[in-house]
C-alpha cells in the first residue's frame, strides 16, 4: 500500500503530523476523522512536490451560499446526488469552484459519502460544512441541512459586509487626508519656502515646523513607505505565531469602542455557528471544537476549548462560559435557560439574531461618531498647513501698513 504524509489539528487544538499506510487518500482521511483530527492535509510520500490545481484557488463565500441554496432545492426536488453535483459544476463560472465540485462528484460516484468527498477540498468546504453535511446524510435530511448552511453563510456574509462598510468611510477619509497633506508638503510648501528665503523674513514657529516636515518628505519620503510595509509584514509575522495572535486579539478586544464592536461580532459568530451545528444534529462537544477553530479570534478559540474540556468533565456549559470572561452575562444567562429547557439551539439562534442587530447598530453609531472627527482631522491638517504658510505674509503686510 502507498505511504501518505498527513498533518492536521486534534480536538485539543494541537497540530499533529505523521506517516501512515492506506489504500488511498479517502480511506486515510476517514480514519483520521474518526480520531477527531481536523484541517487534514494528505500527500503521498514521494509526490509531495505537485503543481497547485485550479481547485485550490479562492472561492467567494457568496458563490458558496448560492451553491448551497441551489443544491438544497435540487435535493428537495428528488434529483440524484451525482446529477445535482454535475449540473451545479457545469453552471459554475468560478473555475476553482467548478474544479472542486467536479472532484466531489467523481469521489461520490466512486462510492464515498458527500461529506468525505467535500473534505478533500478544505479551502472550499470547512469543518462546519462537512460535519453538518455528514449529520444531514446520517439523518436523511440533507436538503434541510443544505438550507441551513445557505442561511448560515448568507448571514455570515451580511455580518462581514456590515463590518466592511463601517471601515470604508474612515479609511477613505484618512487616505485622502494623507494624500492631500503629502501633496502640499511635497509640491506647495517648497514654493513658499523659496519665497520666504528671497524675502529674508523671520518665520514664526508653526511655519518653521511645516517647512521642516516638507524637507523631510522631499528627502526621506521612502522612509514612510518602508515603515508601512515593515509594520504590515511585522504584524502578519506576529499573528502567524499562536501566542502573538492571542496577544493581538486580546488587545483588540480591550480597545475602547472598537473592542466593544469586535466582542459583539465574536458573540454573534459563536452563537450562530454553534446554534446551526446543534440544530443540525452535530454533538455539542464536536460543535464547540468546530466553532473554536472557525471563530477567527484566538481569545475566543481558547475560551471555547476550555468550555469544551469542562463539559467533558461533566460540568454544564454555563459555568465555564462565565469563567472565561469573554461572553456578556446576558449571553451566558440565556444559554443557561436554553440548556435547562432543552432548547439551547433555538436560544443560540435568538442570541445570534440579537447580536447581529447589535453589530448593525454599533457600526452605525461608530460611523456617526467618526464622521465629525474625520472632517475635523482633515480640516485641521490641511487648514493648519495653509495658515502656517500665510502667517509670515500677514506679518509682513502688518509691518508694511504700520
Amino acid at each position: 500500500m502507498p505511504i501518505y504524509k498527513f498533518s492536521g489539528v486534534d480536538a485539543g487544538g494541537t497540530k499533529v503530523a505523521g506517516e501512515r499506510e492506506a489504500t488511498n487518500k479517502q480511506v486515510l482521511q476517514a480514519n483520521l476523522r474518526k480520531e477527531r483530527i481536523a484541517n487534514i492535509v494528505i500527500k503521498e510520500k514521494g509526490k509531495e512536490f505537485t503543481l497547485p490545481t485550479v481547485g485550490s484557488g479562492k472561492v467567494p463565500v457568496k458563490d458558496i451560499a448560492i451553491f448551497f441554496r441551489q443544491f438544497s432545492v435540487m435535493i428537495d426536488a428528488g434529483l440524484p446526488l451525482v446529477q445535482c453535483l454535475e449540473i451545479l459544476a457545469a453552471n459554475q463560472e468560478n473555475p476553482a469552484f467548478q474544479k472542486s465540485l467536479t472532484g466531489v462528484r467523481v469521489t461520490v460516484e466512486g462510492g464515498s459519502t458527500l461529506a468525505n468527498a467535500m473534505r478533500q477540498y478544505p479551502k472550499v468546504f470547512d469543518d462546519l460544512t462537512t460535519n453538518m453535511v455528514e449529520a444531514g446524510e446520517t439523518g436523511g435530511i440533507l436538503d434541510v441541512i443544505l438550507q441551513r448552511l445557505a442561511a448560515y453563510v448568507e448571514k455570515a456574509v451580511k455580518l462581514k459586509s456590515a463590518v466592511k462598510s463601517a471601515l470604508i468611510y474612515p479609511v477613505s477619509v484618512i487616505s485622502i487626508a494623507v494624500l492631500v497633506v503629502g501633496a502640499l508638503l511635497k509640491f506647495v510648501v517648497p514654493i513658499f519656502e523659496k519665497l520666504f528665503a528671497g524675502l529674508g523674513v523671520d518665520l514664526p514657529l508653526p511655519t518653521r515646523i511645516v517647512i521642516s516636515f516638507s524637507q523631510f518628505v522631499q528627502n526621506f519620503w521612502w522612509v514612510a513607505i518602508v515603515g508601512l510595509v515593515a509594520a504590515i509584514f511585522g504584524i502578519k509575522q506576529v499573528r502567524k505565531d499562536r501566542k502573538g495572535k492571542y496577544i493581538t486579539d486580546n488587545l483588540l478586544l480591550k480597545m475602547p469602542v472598537v473592542g466593544v464592536l469586535l466582542r459583539k461580532i465574536a458573540v454573534a459568530r459563536f452563537t450562530r455557528t454553534l446554534g446551526t451545528l446543534i440544530t443540525s444534529g452535530v454533538p455539542i462537544l464536536e460543535g464547540l471544537s468546530i466553532t473554536a477553530r472557525t471563530s477567527g479570534n484566538a481569545v475566543l478559540e481558547e475560551a471555547l476549548l476550555k468550555v469544551r474540556k469542562a463539559i467533558e468533565e461533566g460540568r454544564t456549559i454555563v459555568d465555564p462560559l462565565k469563567e472565561c470572561g469573554v461572553f456578556p452575562n446576558m449571553v451566558t444567562q440565556m444559554i443557561g435557560v436554553g440548556e435547562a429547557t432543552g432548547a439551547m439551539d433555538n436560544m443560540l439562534q435568538k442570541i445570534a439574531d440579537f447580536y447581529e442587530d447589535e453589530v448593525d447598530a454599533a457600526t452605525k453609531d461608530l460611523l456617526t461618531m467618526l464622521e465629525p472627527l474625520m472632517i475635523a482631522f482633515l480640516g485641521v491638517a490641511v487648514g493648519g498647513i495653509v495658515i502656517s504658510l500665510y502667517m509670515p505674509l500677514f506679518a509682513m503686510i502688518a509691518k508694511l501698513s504700520g
